[in-house]
């Protein structure tokens, strides 16, 4: 018993000294940039931002076919060669063309049977199209994105951060002409509108850090009750 109140006595004690010096824990990432050197570093370019996003192998697509039901189809998959399988045309390579173009390919395609046919092609999953989101969120794990997003999306993808979650602390991984890029971002300035939202990209890994202030602080609550317990049982 005393020595169960000398380890709870020592994390308050360890708390307050956290608190005291403003520590944000070891996971401070020293030579990532950060502030506006983060968003320097993490700019998408404007190609990025305005291409077509290009089919990729194991893709799922829906292709609809103006009044024909029957070639209408949601969830075709692409093949690990990149094909798709379509009535009346069978095999279609699909891999390496924007949604415009195979809509394109097929409408030429379905001229043979069909007269001036109207085929639209819109992603419905994206392999090449995810995030990854680890660290101090609720739900961490690899998510689909859909169209431009940011890095609040992203953390609301993953169920929002957990209460040990360094909000300073949120490390966002890019690779940028074949090289590994990382940049901190300010989850909690951002979210009160001081800091942008930066864009968040295909392949992208995000990152929410650990606050051991938070950590202990949490651990301290948890052995509360715990301590009080046998504060009464030893009276």
């Amino acid at each position: 018993m005393e020595h169960f109140g000398t380890h709870l006595g020592r994390s308050v004690a360890m708390l307050a000294a956290f608190s005291a010096a403003g520590c944000a824990g070891p996971n401070v990432v020293g030579s990532v940039p950060r502030g506006e050197a983060a968003y320097a570093t993490m700019q998408p370019a404007p190609a990025e931002l305005t291409k077509d996003y290009v089919i990729g192998p194991l893709d799922t697509l829906d292709i609809g076919v103006f009044q024909e039901p029957d070639l209408s189809i949601k969830g075709v998959p692409v093949d690990v060669s990149g094909n798709i399988s379509m009535p009346l045309i069978r095999t279609v390579q699909a891999a390496g063309l924007t949604t415009e173009q195979l809509a394109r390919d097929l409408q030429s395609r379905l001229l043979k049977y069909y007269v001036r046919p109207e085929v639209t092609v819109v992603v419905a999953t994206s392999v090449s199209q995810r995030v990854t989101v680890q660290g101090q969120v609720e739900e961490p794990g690899v998510y689909d994105i859909k169209g431009p997003t940011t890095l609040l999306n992203v953390i609301a993808l993953a169920k929002g951060e957990n209460r040990t979650a360094a909000m300073k602390e949120v490390v966002v991984f890019r690779t940028i002409d074949s090289k590994r890029m990382a940049a901190v971002f300010d989850l909690g300035r951002i979210r009160r509108g001081e800091d942008p939202d930066p864009r968040i990209l295909g392949n992208d890994i995000v990152i929410v850090g650990y606050s051991n202030v938070k950590g202990l602080w949490r651990d301290v609550l948890q052995a509360a009750p715990l301590f009080n317990a046998f504060r009464l049982y030893s009276r």
